[in-house]
């Protein structure tokens, strides 16, 4: 497979929803399409219960829509991410979409594959692709996820656990049901350990589209919530004992809503 210069932005288009229903994303994503026969993979990966099931209740939405090519795309212990049918179907496939359940599933059985690869070249390189997630799905996509921290105890340190992502979106961390589940704390931990990445929450129903050349624009009823850490002041996080509260000064949050966007590369906003 070619490689492609890191520096040339990506033909294709991500996709993430905070979670929740997601009937209107999946509208949007059909509607993102240019031709809604095109072939459609949902990826359950994240799902550990009734995956099938899943699947099947994607397809008849999509379905409704006019999308009629929806096939489930397996890729669980019983089903290698490698095998040849599947990478097959993953290069055919012009739209990919990740399931909500479990992000760290994700990792485990994707990282280090031919098939992470080739979605990753796709990505790159194919105008009409789209990769899609919810929930986990959605913060699978970024270069790191939080896959653990809980209320007020996530300003504590070593009371958060950061791991890596799929790395389609460099640099960012993503978090998501994250005004439901009161995730602001941890989200602020995650950058003062690592202030080199953006922070970026998503509320459900509520979340990104990233098109070529284009900053990311917010969709849905609920915020988008920035936390960037490149002008800090102060960070007393690096040489805090474990279980002493973290402190921070100038950590700079934006909270983004319906049709507002945000450059990720250079940190602005706007309207």
């Amino acid at each position: 497979m070619p490689a492609e210069s890191p520096s040339a932005a990506p033909l294709g288009t991500i996709a993430v929803l905070g979670g929740g229903d997601d009937d209107r994303f999946i509208a949007c994503l059909a509607g993102l399409l240019a031709d809604r026969n095109a072939p459609i993979e949902v990826l359950t990966t994240a799902t550990r219960r009734q995956p099938a099931r899943t699947a099947a209740a994607y397809a008849h939405s999509w379905h409704q829509l006019g999308c009629p090519h929806v096939r489930h795309l397996q890729v669980c212990e019983d089903y290698p991410a490698d095998d040849p049918e599947t990478l097959q179907r993953l290069r055919r496939a012009t739209l990919v979409f990740m399931s909500g359940g479990d992000q760290e599933r994700i990792i485990d059985f994707l990282l280090g594959t031919e098939f992470l690869s080739i979605l990753k070249h796709k990505y790159q390189t194919e105008a009409g692709f789209i990769l899609a997630g919810t929930s986990a799905g959605a913060s699978a996509v970024a270069e790191f996820m939080l896959v653990n921290g809980h209320g007020w105890r996530s300003l504590l340190a070593g009371h958060i656990e950061v791991k890596p992502g799929l790395g389609l979106l460099p640099g960012v961390l993503l978090d998501q049901h994250f005004a439901e589940r009161g995730r602001y704390p941890r989200l602020m931990h995650a950058v003062l350990a690592q202030p080199t990445l953006l922070g970026i929450g998503l509320s459900e129903e509520t979340g990104l589209i990233i098109r070529h050349g284009q900053p990311a624009e917010v969709f849905g009823e609920e915020a988008v919530v920035v936390v960037d850490a490149a002008s800090l002041t102060h960070n007393n996080l690096p040489n805090l004992p474990e279980d002493e509260v973290i402190s921070a000064h100038n950590l700079r949050v934006h909270l983004l809503v319906k049709g507002q966007q945000l450059d990720v590369a250079a940190r602005t906003v706007g309207v």
